[in-house]
C-alpha cells in the first residue's frame, strides 16, 4: 500500500471525531523552531460531515482490537485498513505545514495491539516532531484509554491539547455498545490530565508546560436512548470535575448494527440545542437542573434559554436600566456581550429602544421579556403567546448572490457610466475652448 493510499484511509476514518477545536493555546514562536501558536489557537474550521479544514486530521492507524457497535473503525467493520509510521505521519505533517496546507495537527489512533503500545507510536510521533522536526505548530493528541499514566504525562509535556472522549452518556451505554471499554478507563486518564492541568496553574516554576489548552471531550448522541437531561447532567460534572475546556457533541451517523442501533438520519437539531444548552453552562451562569429535567429532552421548536423564561415567566419583565448584569443575562436575545455593553452604557445614560437595537440585542425574543423606561413593547406576558410569537419564522432575506471580483453590470450602473464619460467628454471640450 503507497503511502497515499494509508492517507486516504487514514483521514477518512479519523473525520467522524469533532472534538478537535485548537483555541486556548498561547505559546510564542520560539527561535530555531517552526510553527507557532497564539493566543487564540490555530484557526479552523469544520465541513459538513465534520473534518476540521485547517488541522490535519489523521489517525495513526485504524486497525482496532475493540468492537464498539458505533464505531466505523470497529474491529468487525469491513473497512480498508492501514497503519502509518511515526516517521511517516511526520513527513506528512511537515510537507503539508510548509506549504501552508494545515496550521496544525490533529492526532488520534484507534487501539492497535494494547493501549500502551498504541500510546508509545503516538508518543512517538509527537516527540519526533518536537524534537527532531522542530515543529512548534499546535498539536491535539488523541489519548488512548488504558494507556498507564507515565506515558499519558510525557505526551501531556509536548503537545497544546489533549482529549479523552467519554463517547456514551451513561455506564450502560457503554456496556451494550462497547462492553470492551470501562468508564473507569476513561475518566481515569481525565482525572490524571486535570490534575496536571491544575497543578500547573498554581506552580508557575514547573519547567514543563503541560497541555496549555487544556482538554477536551466528545458524547455521541442518538445512538442510545439517553435523554438530554443525563447528557447535560453529565457535562456540568465534567465541567467542574475535570476542569473540561469544552465538552463536543456529534450526531450519531447511522453505520453499526441496526438491531442495536438507529439507521434515522442524524438529529443535527438535536445536536445543535445540546451546543446551546452547554453555552449556557459555560458562560450564563445556568445549571443543568434549570435547563431539563433529567429524563426529559430540550424542547426542538425553541432555544434552551427562551425556554427557560418561558418556564418562569414570575421573573419577567425587568427593566433593562436596572437590572443586575447576571439577571441580563438570562433575558433572551442579550449576549454575554450586549449584556456587558448594556452595563457599561447604563453609568452614562439611560437606555431607550433604539440604543439597544444599535448595540444589535434580538429584540424579537428580548422585548418579550424587558421594560425599557417602564415601557413593555412585547405583545403579551401570556406564555403561549409569546411562544407562538418565538416560534414564527424570521422574515424571508432575499437569496444570496455569489460575489464577483467583476460584477455584471447593470442597468442603473450602464446609465451611471455613460452620464459619468459624458460629463467627462463635456469637461475635456470646455478645457480645450479655454
Amino acid at each position: 500500500m503507497t503511502l497515499k493510499e494509508k492517507f486516504r484511509i487514514l483521514t477518512e476514518g479519523a473525520k467522524y471525531d469533532v472534538s478537535c477545536s485548537s483555541s486556548g493555546a498561547s505559546r510564542d514562536a520560539q527561535k530555531g523552531r517552526i510553527g507557532l501558536t497564539n493566543v487564540g489557537g490555530v484557526c479552523h474550521s469544520f465541513t459538513a460531515d465534520g473534518r476540521c479544514i485547517s488541522l490535519l486530521k489523521v489517525l495513526m492507524t485504524n486497525n482496532c482490537i475493540y468492537d464498539c457497535k458505533y464505531c466505523v473503525n470497529r474491529t468487525s467493520s469491513d473497512v480498508p485498513r492501514a497503519m502509518m509510521s511515526p516517521e511517516e505521519l511526520c513527513s506528512i505533517v511537515m510537507g503539508f505545514y510548509e506549504r501552508n496546507y494545515i496550521e496544525g495537527l490533529f492526532l488520534s489512533s484507534a487501539v492497535f495491539r494494547t493501549p500502551d503500545y498504541t500510546m508509545e507510536l503516538l508518543l512517538e510521533t509527537v516527540r519526533l516532531l518536537r524534537q527532531k522536526y522542530r515543529f512548534g505548530g499546535y498539536i491535539h493528541l488523541k489519548a488512548i484509554p488504558a494507556a498507564s499514566p507515565e506515558l499519558i504525562e510525557e505526551a501531556a509535556a509536548l503537545v497544546d491539547r489533549m482529549s479523552m472522549n467519554i463517547e456514551l452518556p451513561t455506564s450502560s451505554s457503554l456496556k451494550l455498545l462497547a462492553p470492551q471499554k470501562k468508564k473507569e478507563a476513561i475518566t481515569t486518564p481525565m482525572r490524571q490530565l486535570s490534575e496536571l492541568y491544575d497543578e500547573q496553574k498554581h506552580s508557575p516554576s514547573r519547567t514543563r508546560t503541560l497541555i496549555p489548552a487544556g482538554q477536551t471531550t466528545q458524547m455521541i448522541v442518538g445512538a442510545t436512548p439517553d435523554p438530554d437531561g443525563v447528557i447535560i447532567r453529565l457535562s456540568e460534572g465534567l465541567y467542574r470535575k475535570f476542569a473540561m475546556k469544552r465538552v463536543y457533541y456529534s450526531a450519531y451517523v447511522p453505520m453499526g448494527d441496526p438491531a442495536l442501533l438507529p439507521m434515522t438520519p442524524p438529529n443535527l437539531l438535536r445536536e445543535n440545542r445540546l451546543y446551546q444548552a452547554d453555552w449556557l453552562l459555560r458562560f450564563y451562569g445556568f445549571e443543568a437542573n434549570e435547563l431539563v429535567p433529567v429524563n426529559y429532552n430540550l424542547p426542538s421548536d425553541i432555544d434552551p434559554k427562551s425556554d427557560w423564561a418561558l418556564r418562569n415567566m414570575d421573573k419577567f419583565p425587568v427593566e433593562v436600566n436596572d437590572a443586575p448584569y447576571e439577571t441580563l443575562l438570562r433575558v433572551p436575545g442579550i449576549g454575554v456581550k450586549n449584556a456587558w455593553r448594556i452595563r457599561e452604557a447604563r453609568k452614562y445614560t439611560r437606555l431607550d429602544y433604539d440604543d439597544l437595537r444599535r448595540m444589535k440585542v434580538v429584540m424579537k425574543r428580548a422585548k418579550n421579556f424587558l421594560t425599557i423606561n417602564g415601557k413593555f413593547y412585547g405583545g403579551s406576558l401570556n406564555t403561549d403567546v409569546i411562544h407562538s410569537l418565538l416560534v414564527l419564522p424570521e422574515y424571508k432575506k432575499a437569496p444570496a448572490e455569489q460575489l464577483r471580483l467583476f460584477p455584471e453590470e447593470t442597468p442603473v450602473l450602464a446609465a451611471a457610466r455613460q452620464n459619468r464619460l459624458l460629463s467627462e467628454s463635456a469637461s475635456e471640450s470646455l478645457t480645450g475652448e479655454f
